[in-house]
């Protein structure tokens, strides 16, 4: 079965950096899409970045342009997104999800499968 699971949460201090891996399992990874999305209590789910299956293609919410990296290894099925410059607005619960096709795209409805997050913290 499907299986994300995401890692590489957790404190940093402003201005801090954290990188977060999501190693997918279950379906063939570099065939389809994948995304960043992140989630406050009471807010709606915000998408940050997502990269195609090939990774030629990727986009970010415009607060994180500049600051974070999302990229990707197929031969290891993982995803990774690199944050830098870290601010307490990015405190979150950060999701890694699996789209339906090959591009990434930014509709829940366009994703099957969804991992249980990683929660960061930006705080002094």
């Amino acid at each position: 079965q499907v299986q994300l699971v995401e890692s590489g949460g957790g404190l940093a201090q402003p201005g801090g950096s954290l990188r977060l891996s999501c190693a997918a399992s279950g379906f063939t990874f570099s065939n389809y899409g994948m995304a960043w999305a992140r989630q406050v209590p009471g807010k709606e789910l915000e998408w940050v970045s997502g990269i195609r299956s090939d990774g030629t293609d990727t986009y970010y919410t415009d607060s994180v342009k500049g600051r974070f990296t999302i990229s990707r290894d197929n031969a290891k099925n993982t995803v990774y997104l690199q944050m830098k410059s870290l601010k307490p607005e990015d405190t979150a619960l950060y999701l890694c999800a699996k789209s339906i096709f090959l591009r990434a795209t930014r509709e829940v409805y366009e994703y099957s499968h969804w991992g249980q997050g990683t929660q960061v913290t930006v705080s002094a």
